[in-house]
């Protein structure tokens, strides 16, 4: 799972096909860490802004590609300012294909 900019979906997206991904998930968030939201003004009136909007990417590959994904996503989601985003790696017990039944390595 990786939290990124907005503005850096389609530059990962084309990182993850480049590297033989396929598949993926995007979810709109909002969060904050480090840089803990921002001030704005609106019509004349500042007001604070706690959370920032995000993208969460949720990709399934087989462990000797994980390396591979976290390099893609670290590359083509940097800026190098704060709020770049972070990526999280979980392993997955168990995954299933619903159309076919085929589980695991060959549900991805």
């Amino acid at each position: 799972m990786a939290v990124i900019k907005p503005f850096k979906l389609e530059e990962v997206r084309d990182a993850l096909t480049s590297i033989g991904v396929h598949g993926l998930t995007v979810t709109e968030v909002k969060g904050y860490g480090r840089q803990k939201g921002h001030t704005e003004i609106y019509r004349g009136a500042e007001y604070a802004v706690s959370f920032l909007p995000k993208i969460k990417i949720e990709v399934a590959v087989p462990s000797d590609m994980v390396d591979k994904v976290i390099d893609a996503i670290s590359a083509a989601a940097r800026t190098g300012q704060i709020g770049d985003g972070k990526i999280f790696v979980s392993s997955i017990e168990k995954a299933v294909r619903i159309r076919t039944g085929e589980t695991d390595i060959d549900a991805l």
